[in-house]
């Protein structure tokens, strides 16, 4: 019997899609100082407030992969766990890079 596979945050999805409005908002703001000619210090700002918005998702969306898929892959034994066990840290690996 397959599992039936449903995302950790589908039961979050209005709340996440309002944070990634506010973030959509964030990079519509940077391109009107950018058409507007804003000073870079300004532009840069905001840039740093977007970025932070979007890690700020991305970390509360791993904790619900964690929470969900991850435990869930461990009721069904070590290799589905360690499957995703090294999804989760290749995801953590590219948040720290970035």
């Amino acid at each position: 019997m397959e599992h039936q596979h449903r995302p950790g945050y589908s039961g979050a999805k209005d709340a996440h899609q309002r944070r990634l409005r506010r973030v959509e908002g964030q990079v519509r703001g940077l391109q009107r100082m950018v058409d507007e000619d804003a000073y870079c210090i300004d532009v840069l700002t905001q840039v740093s407030a977007a970025t932070k918005a979007l890690q700020a998702f991305a970390l509360e969306l791993l904790e619900e992969h964690l929470a969900s898929c991850v435990v869930d892959a461990a009721r069904e034994g070590d290799e589905a766990a360690a499957v995703k066990v090294r999804e989760a840290a290749d995801a953590i690996a590219r948040l720290v890079r970035s």
